[in-house]
């Protein structure tokens, strides 16, 4: 299996909590005003990338926390993405996800996207929702606009409702 990749930072803090390994996702119908990552919005672009050998990569780095998914828009190649958060949450290690569709799209949705499902089955933390340059905060943790929430998808999807996280 493959996936389409703009990028990859191996050892981040910036992406969630801990040292995270994180995989920039090609291709993004968002395409959000003042987004950090506009090179990720084009389907056409990226670099093409054998998912086992990005799991080799994962698990030959001792340090990190766990791997985040970011992009782009890592639900438009879920399966791909569900399959490295499996592995990856088998190694002990977290799985972040952000995306610019909002955690009721995602589960409204799980049923005719059956990927979509697994991926976030395997996901940790979701921070959700667009990017708004009108709502930025330099102030936020892990995201850059105030409408983005950090959800603890575990809870969540126990609970049947949004379970927020305070970082």
């Amino acid at each position: 299996m493959f996936i389409k990749v703009a990028g990859l930072e191996k050892e981040s803090i910036v992406d969630g909590k801990g040292i995270r390994y994180v995989i920039f996702a090609q291709g993004c119908p968002h395409k959000c005003k003042g987004c950090h990552n506009p090179i990720t919005h084009s389907f056409d672009g990226g670099s093409i990338y054998e998912v086992d050998e990005l799991v080799k990569d994962i698990q030959s780095n001792a340090y990190i926390d766990g791997i985040t998914c970011s992009g782009g828009e890592c639900f438009e190649q879920a399966e791909a993405f569900a399959f490295i958060a499996e592995k990856t949450k088998a190694m002990g290690k977290d799985v972040w996800a952000y995306s610019g569709y909002e955690y009721d799209y995602i589960i409204s949705h799980k049923e005719e996207k059956p990927f979509w499902k697994e991926l976030l089955g395997n996901v940790d933390v979701l921070v959700d929702g667009p990017y708004i340059e009108e709502k930025k905060d330099l102030s936020l943790c892990f995201r850059g606009s105030s409408n983005q929430r950090i959800i603890d998808i575990k809870e969540s999807l126990t609970e049947g409702k949004i379970v927020l996280m305070n970082l």
